[in-house]
């Protein structure tokens, strides 16, 4: 069973797969070479799925910081001989700027160890296991290294220093001292490919300078915003870019799976796919620092994945894809891994990508919205696309789905559901003329203030004293806190403010942090409780700014970002009883919130000021 704390973990990314290394200098997480590939280290989940630690011999104290402007990882320790600093990086490829960042990535972790004063023992352990711990290679001493045979894996470790088999394990120590520096670095291929091969300790070097270089160029010319909380706004825009798989522009919701959303419970979910809604919404996000090339490949990609069934056949929008546009993501249990913190099951592919969930018509379009002038000119098949989008909001918005939340109970006639529809032909009026459709307008615009009027009528309940989560319903919803943010109702509407009040009031915790509903209510089909969602704080900061109230928009703010980790990460929940990090890690969906928050705060702020 694992029991490090979800917060101790930071990430690595080279665009294409992730890693997850913990303060300790362990790496317990790694998928080659995609995100949502079998993990070769997996000890997240399993203290016997493998993992690969280098850190001084004995007791030390480590505190970290990524490389300025990079999503490179330094952890310095410190013990009683001598300071110690590991720099960790997934590599990019060898040419890759600011325009074409994670292009060509080796498939190289590189892991640096350098004594900056007195002298420290090294302890290195290596315990690769393939296939989610379920397979322990064969090792191998190589000149340089030890090579790693099992399943489809070829890997090889270069190492300055000689490691020692044993079992399924490789260990070493070395001494350091002050000046004197090793790197390690860990390929992998597969059998047919190439073999993977030692690397020289200058090249390795001069690929993590690189790999520096890379992303502070990809920095310098996307990280614009200059508002308040610039550093964690930037880190976020950082942690989006490192959560884009770049062969296709696809975006995962998150590095990891079946990180719970209650310890031991079953809300333990892979989120290493695409959404449409989480990369529509990273999309925007990213708007705030105008990212042309992510948003083009983005939407080439749904183009590819999506567009074939929607246009031709009719089909719902199929609600996520694979990394690389594959349909059928089902859903197995791992059974060999005991979870963590004992969470089972460990899932690896996600039931969801069969539901229906109609809000994903209005995220789509109102990236595309934003995103516009950033997309230039757009080809026939784009055009036919956010055509056939537009038409499927229209054509679908009376039926009952599974919602943003994906609850695996009973489908039901969820009220942001039919919002995002009406989000879908609004955004679709604007960009009549740019996707040549400007013969379908009136009868778009007909539907829309159908739809409008359905809702306020139908999705206010008196006895709430607020718009409720599905109509007839009273129960509460954080998701309706989007209504202003997507322009469907003024923020200061009354009807608006007495939801906004309604969700404050009744929908936290004792920290003031926002739950998703009423998870006791049992909407979502699933047994247990789950903590509350950092994203709906978030958006209840973002309401409140919208609504004027800049007070107690900052409030909420902070209350969130409380629980952002020692370098800038955020999961998905928090534990209300601990206050501990839960869910999926890093999770797009949080940092999405905290840089629309901050961008709407600092509008508000700069509207107040003009306005005195």
């Amino acid at each position: 069973m694992s029991s490090i704390p979800i917060a101790d973990h930071a990430l690595l990314s080279d665009c294409h797969s992730a890693a997850l290394v913990t303060t300790d200098g362990s790496v317990d997480w790694l998928s080659f070479p995609r995100f949502d590939s079998p993990a070769l280290f997996a000890r997240l989940l399993d203290d016997d799925a493998g993992h690969w630690s280098i850190r001084p011999a004995g007791d030390a104290a480590s505190t970290r910081r990524y490389l300025p402007g990079t999503m490179v990882l330094e952890t310095t320790f410190r013990t009683s001989t001598g300071t110690l600093v590991l720099t960790d990086a997934l590599a990019v490829g060898a040419e890759n700027t600011g325009h074409a960042l994670g292009r060509g990535a080796p498939h190289l972790l590189i892991r640096q160890v350098a004594c900056m004063q007195g002298t420290v023992e090294v302890d290195v352990e290596y315990a690769p296991r393939p296939e989610y711990g379920l397979i322990r290679p064969l090792l191998s001493h190589v000149d340089g290294g030890v090579s790693a045979r099992g399943g489809a894996e070829w890997l090889v470790l270069s190492s300055p220093v000689r490691l020692q088999r044993q079992g399924g394990s490789a260990i070493g120590r070395s001494t350091l001292t002050a000046g004197e520096s090793q790197l390690f670095g860990l390929h992998r291929s597969t059998i047919g490919e190439q073999p993977a091969r030692i690397w020289t300790q200058e090249e390795l070097r001069l690929r993590l300078d690189a790999t520096v270089a890379a992303w502070r160029s990809w920095g310098e010319l996307h990280q614009s915003y200059d508002g308040p909380w610039r550093d964690l706004v930037h880190q976020s825009g950082r942690v989006l870019q490192a959560l884009t798989f770049r062969p296709t522009g696809a975006i995962v919701a998150a590095a990891t799976t079946s990180l719970p959303e209650g310890v031991g419970g079953e809300r333990n979910w892979d989120y290493r796919y695409s959404w449409v809604r989480d990369a529509s919404l990273t999309m925007e996000a990213l708007w705030v620092a105008a990212c042309p090339d992510e948003a083009a490949d983005f939407f080439a990609f749904l183009t590819t994945a999506a567009a074939a069934s929607l246009v031709d056949l009719g089909a719902p929008l199929q609600i996520m894809f694979g990394v690389g546009a594959e349909h059928d993501l089902s859903e197995r249990e791992l059974g060999h891994l005991r979870g963590w913190r004992n969470s089972r099951p460990v899932r690896v592919g996600n039931g969801a990508w069969s539901q229906q969930q109609v809000d994903v018509y209005g995220e789509l379009m109102s990236a595309a919205a934003r995103l516009v002038d950033q997309l230039h000119m757009l080809d026939e098949d784009t055009r036919r696309f956010l055509v056939a989008v537009a038409d499927a909001a229209a054509m679908r918005w009376r039926e009952a789905d599974q919602g943003i939340w994906e609850v695996r109970g009973e489908a039901k006639h969820f009220l942001y559901s039919k919002v995002m529809c009406w989000v879908a032909l609004d955004r679709a009026i604007t960009l009549a003329d740019r996707i040549d459709a400007s013969d379908k307008i009136d009868g778009w615009k007909r539907t829309r203030e159908e739809i409008r009027a359905t809702v306020i009528e139908r999705g206010w309940s008196e006895q709430a004293g607020a718009y409720t989560q599905s109509f007839g319903s009273a129960e509460l919803d954080a998701s309706n806190l989007m209504l202003p943010i997507v322009g469907f109702l003024p923020a200061d509407d009354p009807r608006m403010l007495a939801t906004i009040d309604a969700i404050e009031a009744r929908l936290t915790d004792g920290r003031g942090l926002v739950y998703r509903y009423d998870a006791a209510e049992g909407v979502d089909g699933l047994a247990g409780e789950e903590g509350t969602f950092l994203l709906c704080t978030f958006w209840l900061a973002q309401a409140q700014a919208m609504a004027g109230r800049i007070g107690k928009a900052r409030a909420a703010f902070e209350r969130a970002i409380a629980y952002v980790n020692d370098v800038g990460l955020l999961a998905e929940e928090v534990d209300p009883d601990t206050g501990e990090l839960l869910g999926n890690f890093p999770q797009a969906f949080s940092h999405i919130g905290l840089v629309n928050a901050a961008w709407a705060i600092s509008e508000a702020e700069r509207r107040a000021a003009s306005a005195s």
